[in-house]
């Protein structure tokens, strides 16, 4: 029996995923209705124009109904609602050529962060496969960082927020929620660094 509509906030995300992947639509837009503030946040952050975040976080949203049954939930929803609103903003980025973006698999490790030109459109299917086997090694690490750092690293660097949000969620001081994210940042890096080649990040291996 599927829960009344009003009931439905009172669900976690993976009730909600749960409901949604057995065709309650209900339960799907009550996902998007909770994580939509922060989805269009991140998309401002990438895009810097509300328009073009509000038309990429819709497709996003979109693209995350599609595709729901392939949710496999080994990892929190808003995490990989993130990941699919990140790669629109960068799809859009790379048709407008409109200067350079950010990498978010490659960013926020450390305290300092550098951007990347924009590639060519067109990549071969070894770079694409290269660059998907290196954001799947990136998730894997960072499921693996303790609950306690990995929470402080998904809100600040993943989705976005303003640390006094972030502390706010966690429910600690600021203070204690940059403490955390730096460990959580230097527990990443001493994670990927075992999968380094010689040329550093960008040479990552399983």
């Amino acid at each position: 029996m599927k829960p009344e509509l009003n009931n439905l906030s009172s669900l976690g995300d993976d009730q909600l995923v749960v409901l949604a992947q057995g065709g309650y639509d209900p339960a799907f837009a009550e996902l998007i209705r909770r994580h939509q503030s922060s989805c269009l946040k991140l998309a401002m952050s990438i895009l810097r124009d509300r328009s073009d975040a509000e038309d990429e976080v819709q497709n996003a949203f979109w693209k995350a109904f599609e595709h729901l049954g392939q949710f496999q939930r080994d990892a929190r929803f808003s995490t990989w609602l993130t990941r699919i609103v990140v790669n629109q903003c960068l799809m859009r980025l790379r048709q407008t050529r409109r200067a350079k973006f950010l990498y978010l698999d490659d960013a926020m490790i450390g305290d300092e962060v550098g951007t990347l030109e924009l590639p060519a459109p067109e990549q071969t299917p070894e770079q694409e496969l290269g660059k998907q086997e290196v954001a799947n090694l990136l998730r894997k690490e960072i499921r693996r960082i303790p609950p306690l750092l990995r929470n402080v690293f998904l809100l600040r660097d993943v989705q976005q927020l303003p640390m006094p949000d972030v502390a706010k969620q966690l429910g600690i001081s600021v203070a204690a929620a940059k403490s955390r994210l730096l460990r959580a940042r230097l527990e990443l890096r001493s994670r990927l660094a075992k999968h380094q080649g010689r040329l550093g990040p960008a040479t990552l291996t399983a």
